[in-house]
Parts: structure tokens; C-alpha cells; sequence
């Protein structure tokens, strides 16, 4: 039996609080979330949130002996069982040379867009250029001394 006054459940009250909780200070409104979600679990008591954590604490240790490396795939450690330890280090080996040749392909496709980004920046540059000369046309036509730029307005 419970005596908390806000219970762990969607009720008015503890939706309106989680309301106010994110206007005021949004860490407050998801802390009243998860006891809203969780609460249950804990039972309302210290004691019972400290109990339910060391178990998921506990279940990962126990569950980490099998865990995994830097890859994802199961750790290295023995099974016991020579001709499938065996069988997995080959596995691994096979999976290992296959992540490399998909990185060296998707560090090639990078390589391949990047080239074809400056290609497509160096078109659109010389277009521009084009254009841009274009519309100057017959500026370099006439003699300097036309411009008055040789004799200073002598």
C-alpha cells in the first residue's frame, strides 16, 4: 500500500505538473515523466530504485562476458568447443576483411563525389566566367587613347 499523494499514473494532476515542470525548467517535466512511466517499478521507496538499478546493473556484468568489441561482433574468448572456436575466428576473419573492403569502397565513393563536386564547381565557375566576359564584349575593342586614359585629359 502506498501512501504517496502524486502517484505514478496519468492522472490530471501529474500531467499538469509535468506540463508546469517543462515551462518552468525542462530537466523538472522529464524528470516527472519518468516517475509518471516508471514510478511503478521503483515502488516510491529509495530502496526499491536501488534494488531494480543493481539488478539491470547486474544483468549487464553477467551479460558482458559475451559482449562485444570494437566491431559489434562477440569478443574472442573461448567456447569450449575447439573446432567452433575455430569456425568463429574464421567468421571473424572473413567479416574483418570485408568491413575493410567496405570502407576502402565508401572512402573511394567519397573521393569519387568529392571530384565530382569540384568538377561540377569548376563548370559553373567557367560558365559564369563565360558569361560574365560575355557581357563585356567590345571593352577591350578601342584603342587606349579613345578612353583618354593615356594622355591624362592633355
Amino acid at each position: 500500500m502506498t501512501t504517496a499523494i502524486i502517484k505514478p499514473q496519468w492522472s490530471p494532476l501529474t500531467i499538469a505538473l509535468m506540463v508546469l515542470g517543462f515551462i518552468i525548467f525542462w530537466p523538472l517535466g522529464l524528470a516527472v515523466l519518468g516517475y509518471i512511466l516508471w514510478g511503478e517499478k521503483f515502488g516510491g521507496s529509495a530502496e526499491k530504485a536501488q534494488a531494480y538499478w543493481n539488478k539491470g546493473c547486474g544483468y549487464m556484468r553477467n551479460n558482458n562476458k559475451h559482449g562485444f568489441g570494437r566491431t559489434g561482433f562477440a569478443s574472442t574468448s573461448s567456447s569450449g568447443n575447439a573446432a567452433f572456436d575455430e569456425y568463429r575466428a574464421e567468421q571473424l576473419k572473413r567479416l574483418e576483411e570485408e568491413r575493410a573492403r567496405l570502407d576502402a569502397e565508401i572512402d573511394a565513393f567519397h573521393e569519387y563525389m568529392a571530384n565530382l563536386n569540384k568538377a561540377k564547381d569548376r563548370e559553373e565557375f567557367d560558365r559564369f566566367m563565360n558569361e560574365h566576359r560575355g557581357s563585356r564584349q567590345g571593352f577591350g575593342d578601342k584603342p587606349a587613347d579613345q578612353y583618354n586614359w593615356g594622355n591624362n585629359g592633355q
